[in-house]
């Protein structure tokens, strides 16, 4: 199951950076999981306090567009997008992580 090992990896690096009270996690549009996904699945494994942020997607294709991608199909632990102009395969700027931006 994906979503246990995403929750052990922020679940391991939160504790790294010194997470007792609150973790903050930005989860990216282009990731496998949810915010509300990660966040439920995390209030299951630790006393902390969590809170998750939606990060939108922007990339970069060869056709030089630059912004949002054309999401065309979402399912569990997949995302199909493409390029909105040239329909082609363009490069994640932001938006496809999910990041720790903050622990108390």
């Amino acid at each position: 199951m994906h979503e246990q090992r995403i929750i052990s990896q922020v679940v391991d690096a939160a504790t790294l950076a010194g997470a007792t009270k609150k973790i903050i996690v930005e989860v990216g549009e282009l990731s496998t999981i949810t915010p509300l996904h990660l966040k439920e699945h995390l209030a299951g494994r630790v006393d902390w306090e969590v809170e998750t942020r939606f990060k939108k997607a922007r990339v970069k294709c060869a056709c030089k567009y630059k912004g949002v991608p054309e999401i065309l199909e979402e399912g569990h632990d997949f995302i199909l997008f493409r390029c909105p102009v040239c329909k082609g395969k363009p490069r994640v700027i932001e938006g496809g992580e999910i990041k720790i931006i903050g622990v108390e």
